[in-house]
């Protein structure tokens, strides 16, 4: 295994602090089943859209790690807060680690790649070794534009900070019931989703492209991440911002960029259109 993945997270011991918090919160999410209630499945259900929908699609992934839009530099930073809501680690920590995995896609030195294992790439590449998120002077290699901005920087070090405010904020409007449902089970369903990206799409699906790694379209977990789950696509144009590129491939990521930019929001918006089985890049 390289160095540079040895720097991020080393496979040589179990990880107490991501076995124990993930072990924490599936428990929360099976016990959320037995407090049932309709306002705490809603509000699950929209803290899912914000913080894996926009934080992660729209904002971690889309804005952050590949710049395929530009929006203003407040609700750069709100996605950013709801990508940290997912606790899956500070916006410099993911944005490193996701760079590395398309320098090294399925290759040496690729952080979670099915060919060393599909639980390893789906999670068990995060409960060895110590992930280290708030390394900054590490992590500045790969992600040396966010490095640069204090706010990131914070975020990056304090990512948990936000989830404490929101699960007083749960507690206070609904109890135990929406805590359960707003963090736990909310948090265990989204963790699986975006990690079914990283093992499932790199094993089940079809390939539009020939690519030199093993990724591939799934409309289900398409279906269930905004529209990551055309894998496939995306590695072949990592920059577009749209990921669904047949009429037929429902990318919610895609929707909501192109309503940003029909109001001005978004600019910049990279793009790769497919026609008559051509692709174009072109910038909008």
């Amino acid at each position: 295994m390289s160095t540079e993945v040895i720097d991020i997270a080393v496979p040589r011991k179990i990880n107490r602090t991501n076995s124990i918090a993930f072990g924490l919160l599936h428990l929360g999410a099976v016990a959320a089943l037995f407090v049932f209630s309709w306002h705490a499945f809603a509000v699950a259900l929209f803290l899912f859209w914000m913080c894996t929908g926009l934080g992660i699609s729209m904002g971690y992934h889309r804005l952050h790690t590949h710049r395929s839009y530009q929006v203003p530099l407040p609700l750069e930073y709100f996605l950013a807060v709801c990508g940290a809501l997912t606790l899956e680690g500070g916006p410099i920590f993911w944005v490193a680690t996701h760079r590395i995995h398309h320098q090294k896609s399925d290759q040496l030195g690729d952080p979670h790649s099915p060919r060393d294992g599909g639980w390893w790439a789906h999670m068990g590449w995060l409960l060895v070794g110590e992930t280290k998120h708030s390394d900054t002077p590490l992590l500045s290699k790969y992600a040396p534009d966010l490095t640069k901005d204090r706010f990131y920087v914070w975020l990056n070090d304090y990512h948990w900070v936000p989830m404490i405010v929101l699960g007083a904020l749960l507690y206070a409007m609904g109890g135990v019931p929406f805590v359960l449902w707003g963090v736990c089970l909310r948090v265990v369903v989204g963790l699986h989703c975006t990690w079914l990206v990283n093992s499932a799409t790199h094993m089940w699906g079809s390939r539009r492209f020939e690519t030199r790694d093993d990724s591939r379209n799934n409309w289900l977990i398409a279906l269930i991440t905004s529209g990551e789950g055309w894998h496939n696509n995306h590695h072949a144009h990592p920059t577009s911002a749209r990921h669904g590129l047949a009429w037929y491939e429902f990318d919610l990521s895609w929707i909501q960029i192109r309503i940003l930019k029909f109001f001005g929001i978004a600019k910049a918006v990279r793009v790769a259109k497919i026609d008559n089985a051509v692709v174009e890049r072109e910038a909008a």
